[in-house]
């Protein structure tokens, strides 16, 4: 715990507006933590092998198919969970293999390309339907493959693959809307995006339903009675801001493309693969899953999972969470709170002598574990403290360098309002001024000020 304070400055109180105290938010009932970009294991102790992810659902249980990409990019199956709370994930078996029976046409043999495996369920049939990308090593046969089981987790029985409606088709993803009416979301590299209809059976493509500009990495989902379609620009192996387009049908007119993430982040490293609804007794939430891949060992390539909000046919995924936790019986996410360590001192960042007295000054020192060293982002970008109940703050609403940062009652207003950039700076939103220790101080007690940015190592930050 923070001493005395060693250092002062005199901070002049103004009169701020009085806020509504902040109700806290309900209990999770189960709550599981995802660590975004940390390497994930099953149950079994094993890597997950779930690259280029789609998640369906029975009942309470998850289940997760992705590539499994031991051998690197070449096929070695399609690797399927279970799950109840999406982190503690058991490897049940592969829905397909290399070199299984595959209709006689070579698609699931050594050396081929099998990538972003899908499944929906088709309650007429009793069948499990997967669709997934099938191509040969120079991705020239740009064809869509098809598979059923009776089961969650296959085996499937593998029917073939094509070129639906008579186009290339590379990155995919499936729709499954309200209705029962199945779309196949296609990567046509000549032409577009496209949105076609499946057959009632969801084994073929019947019907063109809509052309979007080129994106790749295909996911749609309905939240608040209106379709978002997500994908990713073509960059090859490397990240990019992804976009999103909206519209009230699958037919459209689809709104213009948009990023969903902070520009620049390139997607916070990562390319779309999936957008999951975990429909709870409270709400119902989203979770963006994505792959940060590694070109030069795709076996290694992270999973990113955050969640992502949807506001008046609005899709926002503003902050990038190192822990957050989410409980799938309510439907409920939270941020899981940090430490803040100063790159230069190795000191945390602090608030003087453990109090939540509005104006109380930020500072360094020693990291102890204290709820006054513990911070938790928001979606707003805000940075609470004490069980949520304050915020960092530049005092005053200064926006000039050298203004003192504290705590405040949180209020909304720009002052109180951060982003964590992947450089390890802190930058206020409402002066572009980054968080520092004044004078380049090291020691205990060093006042925290917002200066002009200038990249030196008292206003790098990592989290702990």
């Amino acid at each position: 715990m923070a001493g005395t304070r060693r250092w002062a400055a005199a901070v002049t109180a103004v009169l701020v507006p009085l806020v509504t105290a902040l109700t806290a938010s309900p209990a999770l009932a189960a709550p599981a933590t995802l660590t975004p970009g940390a390497l994930w294991y099953d149950t079994g102790g094993a890597r997950l092998q779930a690259h280029g992810a789609g998640i369906f659902t029975v009942g309470s249980t998850y289940y997760l198919v992705g590539e499994d990409k031991t051998a690197g990019s070449t096929f070695t199956a399609v690797a399927c969970y279970s799950s109840t709370d999406l982190v503690t994930w058991t490897r049940r078996s592969n829905a397909l293999v290399k070199g299984q029976a595959d209709n006689g046409t070579g698609d699931l043999a050594a050396g081929r390309i099998v990538e972003r495996p899908k499944v929906i369920y088709h309650s007429g049939t009793g069948k499990y339907v997967m669709w997934m990308h099938i191509d040969n090593s120079s991705y020239a046969d740009a064809r869509a493959g098809v598979a059923v089981s009776d089961t969650p987790c296959g085996p499937y029985t593998y029917l073939g693959s094509s070129r639906p409606l008579g186009y290339q088709s590379r990155d995919l993803g499936l729709f499954k809307d309200d209705d029962g009416t199945a779309y196949l979301l296609t990567e046509d590299r000549s032409n577009g995006l496209r949105i076609d209809r499946l057959s009632t059976d969801y084994t073929r493509a019947v019907a063109a339903t809509a052309l979007l500009p080129t994106l790749e990495s295909p996911a749609m989902v309905k939240a608040g009675g209106r379709y978002f379609i997500f994908g990713s620009h073509l960059t090859g192996w490397s990240s990019n801001d992804n976009n999103y387009a909206s519209a009230t049908s699958p037919s459209g007119p689809w709104s213009g493309y948009a990023t969903f993430a902070p520009a620049g982040s390139k997607t916070f490293n990562s390319q779309t693969s999936f957008i999951l609804p975990v429909v709870g007794s409270t709400r119902t939430s989203y979770v963006y899953l994505g792959d940060r891949w590694n070109s030069g060992d795709l076996n290694s390539s992270l999973p990113i999972w955050l969640p992502i909000t949807f506001t008046a046919g609005s899709a926002g995924m503003p902050s990038f969470y190192e822990s957050w936790s989410i409980d799938t019986a309510t439907g409920d996410w939270a941020p899981v709170s940090f430490s803040l360590v100063g790159s230069q001192s190795g000191r945390c960042l602090d608030v003087t002598d453990n109090t939540s007295t509005w104006g109380a000054l930020a500072e360094l020192w020693d990291c102890n574990g204290g709820e006054n060293q513990q911070w938790l982002p928001t979606s707003a970008g805000e940075l609470r403290a004490f069980g949520r109940s304050v915020c960092l703050d530049v005092l005053n609403q200064a926006s000039t360098p050298g203004a003192a940062v504290g705590i405040w009652g949180c209020n909304g207003q720009t002052n109180q309002r951060w982003t964590l950039r992947s450089d390890g700076s802190i930058v206020s939103a409402g002066s572009g001024l980054c968080l520092d220790a004044s004078g380049g101080g090291t020691g205990n007690g060093t006042g925290l000020i917002v200066w002009t940015c200038n990249g030196q190592p008292n206003q790098k930050w990592t989290r702990r």
